[in-house]
């Protein structure tokens, strides 16, 4: 299995993979604050059901591939910065969310229920 990448809102980058084996499918539409429970207080929000999603080393496909989260992942988002717009299952996006130092996945990939910001921004 490959993973696709969409650039823009027209070339190839989605930075993720969908997964054939439907286990994402049990990732609810749950709040995301009934979700952060299990992370000591904060909130974790669900990556698209039925996607690996890649992390990046920065906000842009053309940055270094850190790792790849499994389908079903969830993330807790410390700050949000713009960069590379990514077409997704949430949506055309051009922001990004840094989930730990230096690891970065396309917001058009994780369910925030907002197409804004829901993090401080991150200090460059």
């Amino acid at each position: 299995m490959t993973t696709q990448e969409f650039q823009g809102s027209t070339g190839p980058d989605t930075g993720a993979e969908p997964d054939p084996s439907g286990a994402a499918d049990a990732v609810t539409d749950a709040a995301p604050a009934a979700l952060g429970a299990a992370f000591a207080g904060r909130t974790a929000y669900p990556i698209a059901p039925g996607y690996r999603v890649n992390v990046r080393q920065g906000p842009g496909t053309n940055t270094p591939l850190v790792r790849q989260l499994p389908a079903g992942a969830q993330v807790q988002i410390r700050c949000q910065t713009r960069g590379q717009w990514v077409v997704g299952p949430y949506g055309t996006s051009n922001l990004w969310d840094n989930i730990a130092p230096g690891e970065y996945v396309s917001d058009s990939y994780v369910h925030t229920g907002s197409s804004g910001m829901v993090a401080p921004s991150c200090m460059n």
